[in-house]
Order: structure tokens, then sequence, then C-alpha cells
């Protein structure tokens, strides 16, 4: 008979040890500390902070270039929605227009049509300054049309009743290039009759827009103001800027006036009577 005791007897699972808790770190009692984590370098954390205050400091001058951009319209051009008085106060037979169609079918300029007291083709077309609006512009208006000819006097977008936020110098040009347009299509009047009259900042949109149109026949300059780089470039929000890079409200007039070949006229405030009489009897056809 086999021996019982040459069966395999089940071995007995032994007891698991039970988890030690690491022993706490005592320096009292001599214990060696534990592991430390590695500590980051000061140097890395300083130079991490320095790159993200630049960063900071980057982001904060590029957000005050943007603004500049945006709004150095301002440094030069001054408008008013306030529109004081009308031709009428002048004894001025007048009517309201609007013109200037955009995108959205609505008309964006809002100006008077001041016709002549005498039957006749020939008409001046204001470009007022840039202070104020249209009615800062009717001394000149009653004196064109005491010269007998048709007067529009408008405002730019931005200004009095014409609608847009804020006039610049790109949408100035278009806006007398867009009234231009309304008095060759709109009220048909000859290119050849028509005198281009710009009062202060205006000289330089009206020498721009005779420019564009050579067969304008005469160009009458009030008190011509224009080239305003150096001017602009003394105000101090100027001075925390690229100035030279970012300013485009120059509103040049030296230059291109010299070039332009239409008959002009300039005239001193008060402009002289007899002298403007001349001039528009010289260029402007009876």
């Amino acid at each position: 008979m086999p021996n019982d005791s040459s069966k395999p007897t089940p071995s007995k699972s032994s007891p698991r040890p039970s988890p030690r808790l690491a022993p706490r770190y005592d320096p009292q009692r001599g214990d060696a500390p534990p592991d430390l984590i590695p500590l980051i370098e000061v140097a890395w954390i300083l130079k991490a902070l320095g790159g993200v205050v630049l960063f900071a400091l980057l982001c904060a001058y590029a957000t005050i270039c943007v603004l500049f951009s945006h709004t150095q319209w301002q440094l030069v051009l001054h408008p008013s929605r306030t529109v004081a008085t009308t031709p009428a106060s002048l004894h001025l037979p007048y009517t309201e227009v609007h013109f200037g169609v955009d995108e959205t079918a609505i008309p964006q300029l809002t100006g008077w049509w001041i016709p002549a007291d005498t039957t006749t083709n020939n008409t001046a077309l204001i470009l007022h300054a840039a202070d104020g609006n249209l009615a800062d512009a009717l001394p000149s208006a009653q004196l064109l049309h005491a010269q007998h000819l048709n007067v529009l006097l408008f405002d730019y977008r931005g200004y009095g009743q014409s609608l847009g936020q804020h006039p610049t110098q790109a949408s100035m040009q278009e806006d007398a290039a867009s009234a231009l347009t309304y008095l060759t299509t709109n009220r048909s009047i000859s290119p050849s009759s028509i005198v281009v009259y710009g009062t202060g900042l205006g000289a330089s949109v009206a020498v721009h827009l005779c420019a564009q149109n050579p067969w304008i026949p005469a160009l009458i300059l009030q008190s011509p103001d224009g080239d305003l780089a150096d001017r602009a470039s003394h105000d101090p929000r100027s001075k925390i800027v690229p100035f030279s890079v970012l300013f485009n409200q120059t509103f040049p007039l030296a230059e291109p006036l010299q070039h332009l070949p239409t008959p002009k006229l300039l005239l001193p405030t008060p402009p002289n009577i007899p002298t403007l009489s001349l001039f528009l009897s010289t260029h402007l056809k009876p």
C-alpha cells in the first residue's frame, strides 16, 4: 500500500506581511532625511518671469500702436455734428441734398445746393476745412454766390448731418469725388463749368480732386492748409509710437500743388474780391 505520507500535502499560504508605514522623519533622533524632489533653479524662474513681463509689455505697446493708428485722425480733424445755421440766415435760397450712395443704397453725404441768382451752368464745389462743418463755410458760399455761381456745399462723412463714424484723409477724398459726380450726373453740370474751392485743410482735398480730374478748369484755395506730418509729430501722443511709420493723415499740399497743371488761385482770408472776379471770368465761360 502506498504510504499516505508520500502524497503531497497542500502547503498553507503564509500570511502576507502587513505594509510597513514609512518612518517619520525626526531630525532630533538623528534619522536620515527622505529623498527630496530636486528644486527648480532660481535663475530659470527669473528668466521665465522676465519673458512673461517682456511679452506683456510688447502686447501693451502693440495695443497702443493699434489705438494710435485708429485714432490718429483726431490729431488733425475736428468735426462737429451740430449745424448751427443754414444759408437762410444769409438770405440765400437753398435745397438740402443727399448723395454719395454706398453699398447699403443709403446716401452718406448731406449738403446744400444754392442756385445762382441768374441762369448759369457755372458752379462752385466747396470743400470745407478740418474744423466744424459746412455751416462754417457759409461765408465762402455767400462770396461765390455773389459772383453769380451755383454753389454746392456739403459735409464729409463724420461731419454735420452726413453719415459715417469719423473722417479720414482717404474718406474725405472719396467724398469730394462723390460730390463732383453728383454735379455732373444728378445736376447735369458740364465739367468745364465747375470750379473747385478749397478752404483750410479742404485745400489738400481740392488739389487731390483736381489731380484726379484734369478737365476741371479752375481751382481756388483760400488760406490753404496741409502737409501735417511735422505739426502732428509735436503732439504728446505721437512721442510714444513709431510716428513716421504709423501716421498717414498727412494731407499733402505743397508737392502735388506744384505739379498740378490746373489753373489755380490762392486767396487770403478775407479774400481779395476783385482778384477772385478776374480769375473766374478768365477761366469760366459766361
